[in-house]
C-alpha cells in the first residue's frame, strides 16, 4: 500500500541586505501536517560567496545548542519560538565575510523531509544611497525653507519700518 508522505514545509526570505556590524534576525518559519514532536529539530548552515564547504551555524533539539567553533561561535542567538513554527536566530555584529547563502532545516518526525529554508545574505558597507539621498534632500529642503520664511520675516519687517519712517518723516514735514 502506498502511504502519503507527509513533509515539513520551511518558510524564509530569499535575499536580506544588512549593514555591517549590525545585529540580524534570520527569520525561519515552518508549517507540518503533523503535531510538533518532542524530537524537532531545527539546523541552520551556512555556505560561502566562495562556495566552499558548508558550515554549521546553529542546532536546535528540545533546547538550543551553542557552536563550540567555527566563525558563528559567540555570535548566534536562538530567536524562535516552537509553539508558534517560528525557528529564527539572530546573528549579531555582522562581517562582510558573512555574505553568503544560510539554510534552515526542520525536521519534526514523522515529517523529516520536506523544503529547506535558503536565505541569501549580503553585508554592505553603508545604508542604500537611496535612504541616505532621501534624508539629505528631507533635511536640505527643511533647512532651505527655514532660510526663506526668515528672509522674507526680515524683509517685512524692513519695509515695514521704511514705510513706518516715511509716514512719519511726511507728517513732520506737514507740520
Amino acid at each position: 500500500a502506498l502511504w502519503p508522505v507527509a513533509a515539513v514545509e520551511v518558510h524564509t526570505s530569499k535575499e536580506v541586505d544588512a549593514v555591517n556590524g549590525t545585529n540580524l534576525r534570520l527569520k525561519c518559519t515552518f508549517s507540518s501536517s503533523s503535531p510538533i514532536s518532542q524530537h524537532l529539530s531545527v539546523t541552520w548552515n551556512f555556505q560561502p560567496e566562495d562556495l566552499s564547504s558548508h558550515e554549521p551555524v546553529f542546532y536546535y533539539l528540545k533546547e538550543p545548542y551553542k557552536l563550540s567553533a567555527g566563525r558563528f561561535k559567540e555570535r548566534v542567538t536562538w530567536d524562535g519560538n516552537i509553539e508558534r513554527n517560528d525557528v529564527s536566530i539572530v546573528i549579531w555584529n555582522l562581517q562582510p565575510t558573512d555574505n553568503g547563502t544560510f539554510t534552515c532545516q526542520v525536521k519534526n518526525p514523522p515529517d523529516v523531509d520536506g523544503t529547506i529554508g535558503e536565505v541569501r545574505l549580503r553585508v554592505v558597507q553603508k545604508v542604500h544611497f537611496s535612504e541616505i539621498h532621501f534624508l539629505a534632500v528631507a533635511i536640505g529642503s527643511a533647512c532651505v525653507l527655514m532660510i526663506i520664511v526668515v528672509t522674507v520675516v526680515i524683509i517685512c519687517r524692513h519695509r515695514r519700518k521704511k514705510a513706518q519712517e516715511k509716514r512719519i518723516q511726511v507728517a513732520d514735514t506737514e507740520l
